[in-house]
């Protein structure tokens, strides 16, 4: 396998998982149980990442599927909850990104990524402007897994779908990434990706 460029996908890729006390948090300001939240989060996360709804709106529209309302100083608070719990970063998978790239490969960002937490990332973590490409579905208007945001930024990395390999932790974006002849890798763990690596022969591998 002839890989040259190696696409990430950010939460739960780049990012840890919510903690379990985070989503419990989430879930109690909207009277829900925990696991009633996936449900209520997904039903109009698309158009929120996408950039057609505004925090406010979503998480109104949120709280309205969950049965109660919520005032401004409620809102403020899920909207930082939200920040600070897609931030724990997974620093294995930074340096990875790094090393990967000082071998000569070319590294891209594919995210599906409201607003507000694009400009977050942008602030918090410098090593964001070490990709050679960065697509955030909130700046471009286009969300996985629609194939047109794949193109894009493989048009962006200056990359063939055929010569790059993309990580995602959701199937659908795999199966996606696969339809146009991406290779894609369902992300799990590090320990997990290395060893899925090792199988097709790839030479760097993450360290925990």
């Amino acid at each position: 396998m002839d890989l040259k460029a190696v696409i990430f996908d950010y939460g739960e890729v780049l990012s840890y998982p919510p903690t379990t006390a985070d989503t419990a948090q989430l879930a109690g300001f909207f009277g829900a149980s925990v696991d009633r939240l996936p449900a209520l989060w997904e039903k109009n996360r698309g158009p929120y990442d996408r950039g057609d709804l505004t925090p406010e709106v979503y998480w109104s529209m949120l709280a309205q599927d969950a049965g109660i309302q919520i005032d401004q100083k409620r809102l403020d608070e899920i909207s930082a909850l939200d920040l600070a719990m897609w931030s724990n970063i997974n620093s294995s998978m930074v340096e990875w990104m790094h090393r990967l790239s000082s071998a000569g490969m070319k590294v891209g960002l594919l995210s599906n990524m409201q607003p507000t937490m694009v400009a977050h990332c942008r602030r918090q973590f410098a090593w964001i402007n070490d990709f050679d490409f960065a697509t955030f579905s909130g700046e471009v208007r286009m969300i996985k897994p629609d194939a047109a945001i794949y193109d894009y930024t493989l048009n962006g990395l200056g990359a063939k779908a055929a010569e790059t390999l993309f990580l995602d932790d959701r199937e659908r974006n795999i199966e996606a990434a696969k339809a146009l002849g991406i290779h894609a890798l369902r992300f799990h763990s590090v320990e997990q990706l290395r060893g899925e690596l090792k199988q097709i022969g790839f030479k760097i591998f993450p360290q925990d």
